[in-house]
């Protein structure tokens, strides 16, 4: 069982709280670099290992500065992210970009920047050729349906996707881009995402390591690199236990030299795209309990809302709580944990045992350093919260300031009305 501490202690959190107040999400940068470390030395073996850290979990520049400085790449989606990777210094083939549904302009902005671009669709191939050109590399994203079997919530099982191309598309997109010019190729894969079964993770590779065989075999391409995606999960619930990166990185070695070695792609740079699993367990969202209401059930009103953090209305996810100061207090009373929006859904917790609460206690809610702020939405009005960071010798930085009404009408123009 993973415990789920604290990174700062009680007395900390509410110097912090009093000079910054409620709500915020705040990163421990310590942590995340431990972590970073940790995932570079499990795939130290593989030749010229890139993760592409994916923007979108946590889409913050001073967040994205670190792990730039940790040898880390960005995989983008957006025009937006492309252009934030490009305010930190990620440029060049240093950039994945991997979107759907493209618009011209992003495809521009991506090729400006000489980031790999991975195509979504063979019929991107064209698009991209009369709109902005072929650049000499490109990768084409894998959808493999029912030849992989697996898949969840958050992603869908691979058959129901909206992303990838099938088996035979791969080989057709390969051989129209050939023809087109395009010199160097990539294969990349995303099947699945929160995983925590290191075999599937694995698994994944396998595939892949097959596919580019088969490619070499039928088409005489040798593959450049393979992006086996991003996908790692990590333990939101208590019960859960962290996937073991050593484990996974040692994993894909084995399948490597049984697979790739034999076929003479010794050389296959082998990348990967994690964002969840690089900052996620490093994230924290601290909130003040502003009301109390017994109806039929018992509810703590925050002062933070979905608007904060979507992931439990969104997925029905459990974000574990701690009360400040009570971590060693009985977990005695039922609580349904809920924010101020017009939403029945707007709950980050439904029948939670937590110990009691009182009007001012801080909450802290694990688990937000990814798909939690970006995540964040104006509905009715709300301003999406602070960001701040927990650097190395103890300080805080405010990393992102608090929207405020301004941000909110900054498109409207009330003289017109």
């Amino acid at each position: 069982m993973t415990a789920k501490t604290l990174p700062f202690s009680a007395e900390k959190i509410k110097e912090i709280v009093a000079e910054y107040g409620t709500p915020f999400h705040i990163y421990i940068e310590k942590d995340i670099r431990e972590n970073a470390r940790k995932l570079v030395q499990a795939f130290g073996w593989a030749p010229d290992f890139k993760e592409y850290f994916a923007v979108k979990a946590l889409p913050n520049p001073y967040i994205m500065k670190i792990l730039r400085e940790e040898g880390f790449g960005g995989d983008c989606s957006s025009l937006a992210e492309l252009i934030l990777c490009e305010k930190v210094g990620i440029t060049g083939e240093n950039i994945c970009f991997t979107s759907n549904d493209t618009p011209a302009e992003e495809f521009a902005k991506a090729k400006e920047l000489g980031a790999i671009i991975n195509l979504d669709d063979l019929t991107h191939i064209n698009y991209l050729a009369k709109e902005v050109g072929l650049p000499d590399l490109l990768a084409f994203r894998y959808n493999p349906g029912p030849l992989r079997e697996g898949g969840n919530a958050i992603i869908g099982y691979p058959e129901e996707a909206k992303y990838g191309m099938t088996k035979e598309q791969i080989f057709t997109a390969i051989e129209q881009a050939k023809g087109m010019g395009v010199k160097r190729f990539g294969l990349h894969t995303m099947v699945v995402s929160n995983e925590l079964n290191v075999d599937y993770l694995i698994g994944t590779a396998t595939m892949m390591f097959e596919l580019a065989v088969e490619i070499k075999d039928k088409l005489g391409v040798a593959v450049e690199f393979l992006n086996l995606g991003g996908g790692i999960g990590i333990p939101y619930l208590p019960e859960q236990e962290p996937v073991d990166l050593a484990a996974f990185g040692q994993g894909v070695k084995q399948e490597f030299e049984r697979i790739l070695v034999p076929a003479g792609l010794d050389h296959m740079k082998i990348c990967l795209e994690s964002g969840r699993m690089i900052t996620g367990p490093y994230g924290y969202l601290v909130a003040t309990a502003l009301h109390e209401k017994n109806i039929y059930k018992h509810y703590i009103g925050l002062d933070a809302c979905m608007a904060n953090l979507m992931r439990p209305a969104l997925y029905g996810s459990y974000h574990h709580i701690t009360v400040v100061g009570k971590e060693d207090a009985p977990a005695d009373t039922k609580y349904d944990i809920t924010g101020s929006l017009c939403e029945n859904n707007d709950k980050f917790a439904i029948d939670r045992m937590l110990p009691h609460i009182d009007i001012g206690d801080i909450l802290v809610i694990h688990d937000t350093g990814a798909h939690g702020s970006a995540m964040g939405f104006n509905y009715n009005g709300k301003l999406r919260c602070q960001e701040l960071l927990l650097k190395e010798d103890g300080t805080v930085e405010l990393i992102r300031r608090a929207e405020t009404l301004d941000d909110y009408f900054a498109t409207l123009d009330f003289s017109r009305l």
